[in-house]
């Protein structure tokens, strides 16, 4: 089992990615594989076996596996703090 879940995202031909599942008249189908074509299309390659031409300016919905991750705080970048007295400096 994949870990993960599924979000949804909005693809076209330059962010579809291998693995995402689309929905083609109500029939999902996951992409295994792509090749670039002319003019910015590409054509994906189902796991069924079946291929989609999928143009510059076609935009779908795709489900995505997102593993996501646990959150943490996020630490200041470094050289923000305080700077520290330096040894021998008259104050």
């Amino acid at each position: 089992m994949n870990a993960g879940v599924l979000v949804s995202v909005e693809v076209d031909a330059a962010t579809i990615a291998r693995g995402d599942q689309i929905m083609i008249g109500g029939h999902t189908f996951t992409v295994t594989d792509m090749t670039a074509m002319r003019g910015g299309a590409k054509r994906l390659v189902f796991s069924s076996g079946e291929s989609f031409v999928m143009t510059r300016t076609t935009v779908l919905w795709a489900a995505r596996r997102h593993t996501p991750r646990r959150y943490r705080p996020r630490q200041p970048p470094r050289g923000t703090g305080p700077v520290p007295a330096q040894k021998g400096t008259p104050e």
